[in-house]
């Protein structure tokens, strides 16, 4: 069986749980959840035809191969009073909206995301400043939540806007963004991450909700997710090149 057909399986039997699924029962009332096994095949048919690419794996490992501490990258804790609040409430409050060229904005509690099909993998993170470290992830393949949105036809690229400011003190708010094209943001092992190791996200590694592109290097993988964006063109957000730290210099294709 070809990699994009296992994809093709996965989220169909993905996508024929959530119709059923009985943790869950407001999305599951939602006139979308029926056809979401098509959307999800017809999406990641386009995104294959976009930008003509695969749907490859990256190399998963074994259980003895995760490390007894995964180190954290990035922004360790936003720090702002608006997350902190939410970090002391358990995040029972936080969403993740879904908006731009989608026929469906969605807003998703963590217990939305939680309660849906989710996926396992045992992958390596690689840090653009050299080292790795293997870890265990869960959550949604954010294939499903972009079928369930109904990506509009224009749409070419995925972007995340997070909770964490990169600004110093006092300056105006500038906060971490990311993104992908379609086809990476397809791809069976992107996730919408809210376990990490068999526990709950921590703090530094990007609670509530962080993603998962684990064919990219790590400062892709945007921590702290609150919104998710889909749009046709980078070049009219923030400094136009797809990400804070592309802004800043780094390339935008952080493939591995």
């Amino acid at each position: 069986m070809t990699d994009r057909r296992r994809f093709l399986a996965r989220t169909g039997a993905a996508g024929l749980a959530l119709f059923s699924l009985s943790g869950c029962t407001k999305l599951s009332q939602k006139p979308w959840v029926g056809s979401l096994l098509g959307e999800v095949e017809k999406l990641t048919r386009r995104a294959q035809h976009l930008f003509a690419g695969s749907h490859a794996l990256a190399p998963e490992f074994r259980e003895a191969d995760i490390a007894p501490e995964f180190r954290a990258n990035g922004t360790l804790d936003p720090g702002t009073d608006e997350y902190s609040a939410h970090a002391a409430m358990g995040f029972k409050n936080w969403r993740v909206t879904v908006s731009g060229l989608v026929e469906r904005p969605l807003s998703l509690a963590l217990d939305d995301l939680k309660g849906l099909p989710s996926r396992t993998q045992i992958t390596r993170h690689d840090c653009v400043e050299g080292w790795s470290c293997i870890g265990k992830w869960k959550g949604v393949p954010l294939a499903s939540i972009l079928a369930a949105a109904r990506v509009k036809p224009e749409a070419r690229y995925v972007v995340f806007r997070c909770a964490d400011n990169m600004s110093p003190a006092g300056a105006e708010p500038q906060f971490y963004y990311e993104s992908l094209d379609l086809l990476e943001a397809t791809h069976p092992q992107t996730l919408l991450a809210y376990e990490l190791n068999n526990a709950p996200l921590p703090v530094k590694h990007g609670a509530p909700v962080r993603l998962r592109a684990e064919r990219q290097l790590g400062y892709k993988m945007a921590k702290y997710i609150k919104h998710i964006e889909v749009v046709a063109e980078l070049t009219p957000i923030a400094g136009g090149r797809g990400g804070y730290w592309e802004d800043q210099g780094y390339s935008w294709y952080g493939g591995i």
